[in-house]
């Protein structure tokens, strides 16, 4: 399906090809009630209903995203929603949860932009969506979120354990950098976070499940 992707808008890429191809490996139970944070285009969301959700939630802070997934998903059964995800009042949990959150640890010397950037180590999102996964899934719900492996996927995973969820990384991929992290890799060798001349990144899928 050809979607809309205007400048501004965090356009489809690897992550999303990979956290779309967990998406369909993990399948979706019919009728599933879906959650999208931070939904960009709205490919994700589109994904989830083409897959068999019966409704989906898409979430974003940005309006020309809001916008832009609108039209995306016009005529299938999503609720585009302005705000940030992880503050906003859901009036019921959610089977799945989504998340391609910005990830790339933030160099201080550059420019920040909300699409990508994900603080100092790269967490400042992904963090918080741990943490609140517990409250948004429904018995038996699943969390599945994509980030690099820059972002430290053990912390992930430890910090899901730590909020009651089974968690695993069910896929990953390399890639090489994109313009963005070319543009940091100088200040990420001087910073250690890779290695000299490292200009591909690990690319994870991780699954978070409600269990109790």
């Amino acid at each position: 399906m050809q979607l809309l992707e205007p400048p501004g808008v965090y356009r489809p890429q690897g992550d999303t090809r990979l956290l779309t191809d967990a998406l369909d490996e993990a399948g979706i139970h019919p009728g599933s009630n879906v959650l999208d944070v931070g939904t960009g285009t709205g490919a994700l969301a589109v994904a989830a209903v083409r897959g068999g959700a019966a409704r989906v939630t898409a979430v974003d802070v940005s309006a020309r995203a809001v916008v832009t997934a609108w039209l995306n998903a016009l005529l299938m059964p999503v609720r585009v929603r302005r705000g940030d995800a992880l503050l906003l009042h859901y009036p019921e949990r959610f089977d799945l949860v989504l998340a391609n959150p910005p990830y790339v640890p933030s160099a201080p010397d550059r420019r920040r932009a909300r699409a990508w950037d994900g603080g100092p180590d790269g967490r400042k999102l992904v963090d918080r969506i741990c943490d609140r996964a517990p409250e948004l899934l429904a018995r038996g719900g699943t969390l599945l979120m994509v980030h690099s492996a820059l972002a430290d996927p053990d912390a992930t995973l430890q910090r899901l354990h730590r909020a009651d969820l089974k968690a695993a990384v069910v896929d990953r991929r390399n890639q090489d950098f994109g313009p963005v992290l070319h543009d940091r890799a100088t200040a990420f060798e001087d910073s250690g976070l890779i290695m000299p001349g490292q200009r591909e990144e690990e690319l994870v899928v991780i699954r978070g499940d409600r269990t109790d």
